[in-house]
């Protein structure tokens, strides 16, 4: 991320249970061997945000895409399009633990395509726990070829990095051995080898646990 990119701290939620937290915003002494209350994640103020542990996610999603449409002049059949893949996208996420969609639009010669980044919360506690060496072995069988899966270091810990053309997964292992916390951006215009993709990789560099 560039010196020049605003940056905006998401508001406190608790990742075991998606809801907001209202514990002082201190950041974690680095003990590996209890779970964080919280994280921290650092996006410019240009993605819009969706909570989608709240009811009104749907009414946020749709401004976003309305104003989308009319910013682009895109035609009634592409700004329905937009609107059913959007909604889509947050609710298949928001169906599989997803707790925040972050949108931020790209423009091509046919209308608005957003990039987004969804962050799931992926609870293994006890027995279900895998390490970041078993869950990319999992992720690299379950995804095949097209993905190229690895085991990386990021400033939050160990994580499983999944590219492909257009997208980018981290599955950053929380402390405590309590589980992932799942960065997943889609970059479906410029693809992940741009500037807009080292913006995502910035912006996964930013996460702290709290």
């Amino acid at each position: 991320m560039t010196g020049t990119d605003p940056r905006t701290e998401r508001p406190r939620t608790d990742p075991r249970t998606g809801r907001p937290s209202t514990d002082p915003r201190t950041e974690r002494p680095g003990a590996d061997d209890a779970p964080p209350e919280d994280y921290r994640l650092l996006v410019p103020r240009d993605w819009f945000r969706i909570d989608l542990t709240l009811d009104r996610w749907r009414p946020q999603l749709k401004t976003f895409a309305d104003r989308q449409a009319a910013r682009r002049r895109m035609s009634a059949q592409a700004a329905r399009g937009l609107w059913a893949t959007l909604r889509n996208t947050a609710e298949s996420g928001a169906a599989q633990g997803a707790i925040e969609l972050f949108l931020r639009s790209e423009v091509d010669d046919t209308g608005a395509t957003p990039a987004t980044l969804l962050v799931s919360l992926l609870p293994m506690s006890g027995a279900l726990y895998a390490t970041p060496q078993d869950l990319a072995r999992s992720v690299a069988e379950r995804r095949g070829a097209g993905a190229a899966v690895t085991v990386t270091e990021l400033p939050a810990g160990e994580a499983v990095r999944v590219t492909t053309a257009t997208t980018l997964d981290l599955y950053v292992n929380m402390p405590g051995r309590a589980g992932y916390l799942l960065l997943a951006f889609s970059v479906p215009l410029s693809g992940v080898e741009s500037p807009l993709g080292g913006l995502c990789e910035a912006i996964a560099a930013s996460l702290r646990w709290l």
